[in-house]
């Protein structure tokens, strides 16, 4: 949220700092939270869980990146989620070879449970109880292993021969 590709600068192009809990953008100046002096300061988050972060007008209007930064606003803003810092880390994650194998793996099972629930209807269990939907399972499996051991044997139904026209 808050990233706008058509702006030119996103908001990996702003850097942001824990220490002082602002953001630098790429003409170096702050965005922070408020730029007001509260007697109570404020640092909850609001409902919806997005703090926001504001440069000032003067900075803003005043430098030479904004037509690529903001161009059809003020000021530059970003929301930053509460749970940023959990999302920095799934993106770290992400890029690792380990997360590229283990989704690749995924793919595999997930794919057999969407065949289950398109072209096998198992959209819906029948039988009642945990054994009755394990009895379910493992006949579906047992149809997804038959047809995919046919496949690797490369028999399929028999051919039957044209018939020749008097």
């Amino acid at each position: 949220m808050g990233d706008k590709k058509a702006a030119g600068f996103g908001r990996s192009d702003f850097h942001y700092d824990e220490q002082t809990d602002c953001y630098t953008c790429p003409g170096g100046k702050q965005l922070l939270r408020s730029r007001r002096n509260y007697s109570k300061p404020r640092k909850g988050i609001p409902k919806d869980g997005f703090i926001r972060y504001r440069a000032a007008l003067h900075d803003c209007s005043a430098c030479s990146l904004k037509a690529q930064c903001c161009p059809n606003t003020k000021v530059r803003k970003i929301l930053r989620s509460q749970h940023e810092n959990v999302r920095d880390v799934a993106r770290a994650v992400s890029k690792t070879t380990a997360y590229q194998q283990t989704r690749k793996e995924r793919k595999k099972v997930e794919m057999l449970f969407a065949h289950m629930k398109r072209i096998l209807k198992m959209d819906r269990l029948r039988l009642r109880g945990l054994s009755g939907a394990r009895d379910e399972f493992l006949l579906t499996a047992t149809a997804q292993n038959l047809r995919r051991m046919a496949k690797c044997l490369g028999t399929g139904p028999p051919k039957i021969p044209e018939t020749v026209p008097i």
